[in-house]
């Protein structure tokens, strides 16, 4: 009973702790949206939750409102309506993505050439080495022009030649 009350304790107590930790986040994110909201002046772009996007012409927190200008035509909305603009990414083409590829590969292979003489020396030593350990007693032994298939016929047909 004691192992089971102390269970349910430690769950409650971890619920607790999500619930607070939920509501501190909660209200710092209140926090952001109200110093946002309060900071506005003419000139700043916004956009509507509803998805107008534009700059301040004027705001009025007396009444909570906000006039927008979104190409040339004003609108007048509660300030709640209001967000920060979304954050469009800079569009780069194709072309200037390959070009900026090349100028990287560039500056890598300009950097890479002192150690290209060491890899390339150690890559030829790796090669010579390497090909002398490739080959396995059994190859060596058929290099020799012996078959080891074969080698049990071979040494009959020795002893019979021997008689």
């Amino acid at each position: 009973m004691d192992q089971n009350m102390m269970f349910l304790v430690l769950i409650v107590v971890v619920m607790v702790g999500m619930m607070w930790w939920q509501s501190r986040k909660a209200k710092q994110q209140q926090g952001k949206t109200q110093d946002f909201r309060s900071n506005l002046k003419p000139g700043d772009q916004v956009a509507t939750f509803s998805g107008l996007i534009g700059t301040v012409e004027s705001v009025d927190l007396d009444i909570d409102q906000i006039v927008i200008n979104s190409e040339g035509t004003l609108s007048r909305w509660r300030i709640q309506a209001v967000t920060e603009p979304p954050v469009v990414p800079n569009y780069v083409s194709d072309e200037e993505f390959a070009k900026q590829q090349e100028e990287e590969k560039d500056q890598e292979e300009q950097t890479a050439e002192p150690n290209d003489v060491t890899e390339t020396v150690n890559a030829e030593t790796v090669e010579t080495a390497g090909n002398d350990a490739d080959q396995t007693p059994r190859e060596e032994e058929q290099s020799e022009g012996e078959n080891p298939e074969n080698s049990s016929e071979n040494s009959e047909n020795k002893e019979s030649s021997a008689k």
